[in-house]
């Protein structure tokens, strides 16, 4: 049986989203089919408005209850790194799962992580670290990026760009201006394609 995969994100300024919608087209190029979910807001409308954060995209669903995720065997996470660990609103839904970790809802499910940084130095592999221990705590099962499929893009030296082993990156410039890069989306694509190429040999049945 194919796995049921969920692309999982927070995003501000769009950075993570542009980065879940590529890895959900990786998925699907590889084969696979996924459900994204926005990961709710915690700032009200006027901080929202005075941070000039655009209209969140009321086509993808916002995941209020961990439950949901239950159903599903394999997960990517997108994270938009505050001071090089989760933003608030990924820690108040990762800690509305306790029941999900008493009851190893969530244990032996597969996870990768895909970032969004302001600078290089913003914490495009300590944020990924960060989550391992949720990982851990939970019992799931973390698929790295890696360079097998990707060492051309990772070692690619002649442009300014976000990722790493650990997952797909962007960096989002210190006020949010910079977008993705093709470079960049382009990681993320292979991040899906590599991930469901991984989770797809594990027998779900």
């Amino acid at each position: 049986m194919a796995p049921k995969i969920a692309i999982v994100f927070y995003s501000t300024w769009g950075h993570i989203k542009a980065l879940a919608e590529a890895e959900a087209k990786g998925i699907k190029e590889a084969g696979g089919s996924c459900d994204l979910y926005q990961i709710p807001e915690t700032l009200n409308d006027e901080i929202l408005t005075k941070m000039h954060a655009p209209p969140k995209d009321s086509s993808i669903p916002t995941l209020h209850d961990p439950r949901t995720l239950e159903q599903y065997d394999a997960m990517l996470f997108g994270i938009p790194t505050r001071y090089g660990n989760y933003p608030a609103q990924w820690k108040a839904f990762l800690d509305s799962t306790g029941h999900q970790w008493q009851t190893g809802a969530y244990w032996g499910k597969y996870v990768g992580v895909f970032i969004s940084t302001a600078t290089p130095g913003g914490g495009q592999e300590s944020t990924a670290i960060a989550a391992m221990s949720t990982f851990a705590h939970h019992g799931m099962i973390y698929v790295p990026l890696g360079y097998k499929t990707t060492f051309g893009l990772l070692a690619d030296m002649t442009e300014v760009r976000g990722g790493s082993p650990w997952g797909a990156g962007t960096f989002a410039g210190p006020d949010g201006s910079r977008q993705p890069t093709s470079n960049e989306l382009k990681l993320a694509t292979e991040q899906g394609k590599a991930f469901y190429g991984a989770v797809s040999k594990v027998n779900f049945a």
